[in-house]
Parts: structure tokens; C-alpha cells; sequence
């Protein structure tokens, strides 16, 4: 497929085409398509601040990719690209990195460094794909049910790799504070 023409005018109505059909740009499937979009953007601003650690970087990438068929696949329901390969890819980089992590006693405050900060809003910004990949599930089941793992799992990848990045720049976590102090 070739991009060659940006802009048609066919969604000026409020509707788009997908699939072969024409849907409302809030339909749960655009809705969906969008926020899946909007991580793979932000998974791209972590990469902008410049990542060192090299692993990370490609494992990083990868999820992009991943992001991209993952979208191809709501679009497309005849194509498959992701399956249990990629949730499990994602749970071994996960538990290879926890392990060199301290243990956490408490949730931890969404701070840092700029790269620690991005991890952390790309990983809500999954959490809300994923919530609308439940709603989309509900009203229409999907064909490949691990799209629903592999966004549930992403979002637990990008939580350590939070971890991971603020660990390499030696910058110290903020845990929160469950007690507060009465004013």
C-alpha cells in the first residue's frame, strides 16, 4: 500500500473507512486504532531522549513494530502478525530486568528523568489501549486474543523499563507516601 495522496476528504463527515466499511470516528474500532497509535508515538518519545542501554533500545523498537501490526490486525482481521511469541518475548525481558532491580515495597510516584517520566506515560497510555481493546472485545470478540495479552503485558514492560531507565541513570525512585502527614 502506498501513501501517496494525505488528505480525501471522505472523513470530513465524521466517518472513516476501515476494513471495507465506513464507521464513525468514535467507534470503538477507531477509538482503539487511535490510542494503540498514540502509544506507539509515545514508545517513539522514550526513544528520543536517547536510551543507552542498547537492549532496551531494540526491545523498544520491536514494540513499535509489534504496535503497528497489532493495528493491522484491528483493521485487517485477516491478518495475523502477533501472537503468545511476543507476550512471552515480553515476559522474558521483564523478568531478566526485574531481577536486577530492588524490590519495591510501595507503588512509586511517575517521576525522573525525562526517559524514566516517557516510560510512564506510554505505560498509562497502554493501559487505556488495552481498556479499549476490552470494550472493543465485548462488542465484537476479537479473532486473535492475544492482542488482549500482549497490551496487558506491554504495560508491565514499560513499568520496569521505567525502572530500568531511572536505575542506569542513577536517579533515585519517589515511593509513594501512604501515610500523609496532617496538616
Amino acid at each position: 500500500m502506498r501513501l501517496s495522496k494525505i488528505y480525501t476528504r471522505k472523513g470530513d463527515d465524521g466517518n472513516t473507512s476501515l476494513g471495507g466499511q465506513r464507521l464513525p470516528k468514535n467507534h470503538p474500532l477507531v477509538e482503539t486504532l487511535g490510542t494503540v497509535d498514540e502509544l506507539n508515538c509515545a514508545v517513539g518519545l522514550i526513544l528520543a531522549f536517547g536510551i543507552a542501554d542498547k537492549t532496551l533500545s531494540e526491545k523498544l523498537t520491536q514494540v513499535q513494530q509489534n504496535l503497528f501490526n497489532l493495528g493491522g490486525e484491528l483493521a485487517e482481521p485477516r491478518f495475523q502478525a502477533l501472537n503468545e511469541k511476543q507476550v512471552t518475548e515480553l515476559e522474558q525481558a521483564i523478568n531478566g530486568w526485574n531481577q536486577t532491580l530492588p524490590p519495591l515495597k510501595e507503588f512509586l510516584l511517575p517521576r525522573g528523568t525525562p526517559a524514566t517520566v516517557a516510560c510512564h506515560l506510554a505505560r498509562t497510555i497502554c493501559r487505556r489501549a488495552e481498556r479499549n481493546l476490552v470494550e472493543l472485545h465485548q462488542a465484537q470478540p476479537l479473532k486473535n486474543i492475544s492482542l488482549l495479552h500482549y497490551l496487558n503485558r506491554l504495560s508491565d514492560f514499560l513499568f520496569v523499563a521505567a525502572r530500568i531507565v531511572a536505575q542506569q541513570h542513577h536517579c533515585d525512585e519517589t515511593l509513594w507516601d501512604h501515610h500523609p502527614q496532617n496538616s
